[in-house]
């Protein structure tokens, strides 16, 4: 039957070209994007999942801020431990050279004094975004100091932040409120069988107003060969305590740059994960939409068509 009031095919004709329109701006959304999955409309699950991770990781990016500014720390502090040994070596090796007999020790002491005052600028020079891990002037002790170094989550959806740790009280050279807790003031004990004195105590460096325990690591023409001998053994002592600390602080430091890289890898790994839930593969959107243009000329085609059927009928009544 052909009736000029219902037009059956140009009905099932706009019914196709409306739901190839709909496929087409769906394919365009996507190759516009990059995104298969854009909104929770489009996958609630997948979606869900990539925007918990895309928030973990700019946490992760954060974290690797952190960990930079504790290396930049750590790196810091290391350098300045280690310029110390460097000193406290050389002061070693004057005090050696004082035991020659027939040595001016007085010039030998000049020169103790100049390494000294370069062991007191190291320590207060050692500083990075208003933390010196070598130098205390509080009436508080350097405790342990935190750096945040990771960020979790665990199966259940808590999450949790890492953090790595160095105990700054082995690092400090000098304190001037306690000269018990620095490397460098603090008296060091050693054999009295080496030295001239009951005490056989030695302090390397002083602190202006202080008051300190046992002899101070000085030179004058009157120090005997036993005292020279025993301010070497004190400076060997200390020696081996700043060697230790630069070790710690050295392992902490490796700790930390390993975690960095780690953390760089870890992203890169969530990103990958994301993408492969939500991005769209652009050879298969972009084949889709070709083929979607060709439907859509095809429809409208088809529709022209549906549509002239009822003026064929015009020419019943010529």
């Amino acid at each position: 039957m052909t009736s000029i009031l219902t037009n059956a095919a140009a009905m099932a004709a706009l019914s196709t070209l409306r739901s190839i329109s709909t496929s087409m701006e769906s394919t365009q959304a996507r190759v516009s994007s990059g995104l298969r999955v854009e909104t929770a409309a489009d996958n609630s699950a997948y979606w869900s999942i990539a925007t918990t991770m895309k928030s973990d990781n700019k946490a992760l990016s954060t974290v690797q801020d952190a960990l930079g500014l504790g290396a930049a720390k750590t790196d810091t502090a290391y350098t300045g431990l280690n310029n110390a040994i460097d000193v406290v070596s050389e002061i070693k090796a004057k005090l050696v050279a004082s035991r020659e007999p027939g040595v001016d020790k007085t010039k030998i002491n000049k020169e103790l004094t100049e390494l000294k005052n370069q062991l007191s600028s190291t320590a207060q020079s050692a500083s990075f975004s208003g933390e010196n891990w070598l130098y205390n002037t509080s009436t508080t002790a350097l405790g342990t100091k935190e750096m945040v170094g990771s960020f979790t989550r665990s199966a259940d959806g808590s999450v949790a932040v890492g953090v790595l740790k160095f105990d700054a009280s082995t690092s400090v050279l000098i304190d001037t409120k306690d000269v018990t807790k620095g490397q460098l003031t603090k008296a060091i004990s050693v054999d009295p069988a080496k030295t001239g004195t009951a005490t056989a105590t030695f302090y390397l460096i002083a602190v202006s107003g202080a008051t300190m325990s046992g002899n101070a690591i000085t030179l004058t023409n009157t120090t005997t060969d036993t005292d020279v001998e025993g301010m070497i053994s004190a400076v060997d002592k200390i020696l081996l305590d700043l060697t230790d600390a630069a070790s710690t602080l050295g392992a902490t430091n490796k700790r930390i740059s390993m975690q960095d890289d780690f953390m760089a890898d870890l992203m890169d790994v969530i990103d990958k994960g994301v993408g492969r839930l939500v991005d769209a593969d652009m050879n298969e959107e972009s084949t889709r939409l070709k083929a979607l243009q060709t439907q859509q000329q095809l429809g409208i085609q088809s529709l022209s068509i549906a549509n002239s059927n009822s003026e064929s009928i015009l020419s019943l009544f010529r």
